[in-house]
């Protein structure tokens, strides 16, 4: 059910690419309970031109090193779940692939369950 979009800046090695989504998937597995094999997800490279973001906003210290992570799942998780993906998710990427907390941004977008098809046409969860 999850969809996850992960944008950063150009340069990182495939190995490390690999780690940020197994370890968004893992962190997704744990809190929100998503089952095996339900995985969907992509990463986009950028370069200065087209990666820009506030580097001290809400007096965070940000770094190239930034992701920008948007999750778009079906709207049954309650506040606690979602503040346990969160730091899941953070926790998971400061071990590996060793990640600063301040750089892991996180946006959540929920949609009814019928908004969803995973193929063949059909809504499946409708």
């Amino acid at each position: 059910m999850p969809l996850t979009r992960i944008a950063m800046k150009r340069g990182k090695s495939a190995d490390y690419q690999r780690k940020v989504m197994d370890q968004v998937y893992q962190a997704l597995c744990e809190t929100f309970d998503v089952p095996e094999d339900d995985r969907f997800m992509t990463i986009s490279e950028h370069g200065d031109a087209t990666f820009d973001f506030g580097k001290n906003y809400l007096n965070i210290d940000r770094s190239d090193d930034l992701l920008l992570i948007q999750l778009t799942v079906s709207n049954t998780r309650n506040l606690e779940q979602k503040q346990a993906l969160f730091a899941r998710i953070v926790k998971r990427l400061t071990e590996s692939p060793g990640l600063r907390p301040e750089d892991v941004f996180i946006n959540m977008v929920e949609v009814p369950k019928e908004n969803w098809s995973f193929g063949h046409g059909l809504a499946q969860y409708a």
